[in-house]
């Protein structure tokens, strides 16, 4: 992604239609949530970017909030990693596929910038879904990889909600002009707190509980991120 900013992929529309109906189930208390079918995206949280990124541990914060919130959902995780070769693996606090950590619906390296690689259409199309995603995405870089993954979603039929306090690149200046044109591609442009209450929906719920307990053991983190990321 750092390497090669000069390219940009184009993804067969073979890749990118909306996933069938046939296959894995959604909890049976989505359908009462105001989100209809979300997703989570975590965009090439690598260990590598750790010092090249703005930022970079106030967005891995925020993706480990969302990750335990999708566990409380029941929200399918997707997970990429750059040219882990070179830019190495996802940072391990994450946990994703862990012994105890986050099962992801798949977690594969890539070349492309997007995140909609052949391997990921494929598990996208085992959802059982009754429509369009709502694809929650978080990660880097906010002008490259989740821009065109966004678009990518976006021209397959799919909401995308992209978490400005979960995306960074390189250069700060990158993501405020990043998330303008996404707005203007169609995507909403949200927070991370604000998308966890909209997944849930109602506070007499169950998984109420269990995510108003995240939101205050991260009232803090929460607060220093959006202070830091969103004023950008």
């Amino acid at each position: 992604m750092l390497a090669s900013r000069l390219l940009r992929v184009n993804v067969p529309s073979a890749y990118l239609h909306v996933p069938n109906t046939s296959r894995r189930a959604f909890s049976s208390t989505m359908a009462q949530q105001r989100i209809a079918n979300p997703a989570l995206f975590i965009c090439d949280l690598q260990e590598k970017f750790r010092p090249a990124i703005y930022e970079f541990p106030k967005v891995v914060s925020t993706a480990q909030k969302l990750l335990r919130a999708s566990q409380v959902l029941n929200i399918p995780v997707f997970a990429t990693t750059q040219n882990k070769a070179r830019l190495g693996e996802t940072c391990p606090e994450l946990g994703l596929d862990a012994q105890g950590g986050v099962k992801t619906e798949c977690h594969i390296d890539k070349t492309l910038f997007s995140m909609i690689t052949p391997d990921v259409k494929k598990a996208l199309d085992k959802l059982n879904a009754t429509g369009p995603l709502s694809c929650i995405i978080v990660g880097i870089e906010s002008h490259i990889c989740v821009t065109q993954t966004t678009i990518d979603l976006l021209r397959a039929g799919h909401k995308v909600y992209v978490i400005a306090d979960g995306v960074s690149s390189c250069n700060k200046e990158e993501v405020p002009i990043a998330l303008a044109r996404l707005r203007h591609e169609g995507a909403v442009v949200t927070t991370s707190e604000s998308i966890m209450y909209e997944c849930v929906g109602d506070a007499g719920s169950d998984e109420f509980k269990q995510i108003i307990k995240i939101v205050k053991e991260n009232s803090q983190s929460t607060k220093d991120v959006l202070q830091t990321l969103c004023k950008i």
